[in-house]
């Protein structure tokens, strides 16, 4: 089966749970007020998109890329980040709430964690500071 590119699409108030989204390639693509609890993300990419107020709790992110991603406002309970694609790994986070969400390992710097909640999250062997300065980079306000 051939992977889909999609670019500049809109996605609103669709249960992916329910309608699966078709796995490819995603561009500069909004999602808003969509639930993929419980999904398989596995191998999508998502590369500048935005997921406003969506549900992402206990997707599966097994080779998954995030790329330039904002989440604003999710729900994103138990995320196991390290299982992402690595490469060019860069998302931040505004309002969400990512409990028992794990990074274990991941080199995220330059993540931002604004009026975020995190509880238990594992945060072991990240690395979040720049070897050159020792200033911490991840900002969590």
């Amino acid at each position: 089966m051939k992977e889909v590119y999609i670019e500049e699409k809109s996605f609103e108030k669709i249960n992916f749970h329910e309608y699966p989204l078709t796995k490819g390639a995603y561009v500069n693509c909004i999602f808003k007020h969509c639930d993929f609890s419980n999904t398989d993300l596995s191998e999508f990419s998502f590369t500048e998109c935005a997921f406003i107020s969506c549900n992402l709790s206990l997707a599966n992110l097994t080779k998954t890329a995030f790329r330039d991603i904002k989440f604003i406002a999710c729900k994103m309970l138990g995320l196991r980040f390290e299982n992402c694609n690595d490469f060019g790994l860069s998302f931040s986070f505004e309002d969400c709430q990512l409990n028992y969400a794990s990074f274990y390992q991941l080199k995220i710097k330059k993540t931002i964690f604004k009026n975020s909640q995190l509880h238990e999250i594992d945060f072991s062997a990240c690395d979040l500071y720049p070897a050159e300065s020792g200033l911490r980079k991840v900002s969590i306000v």
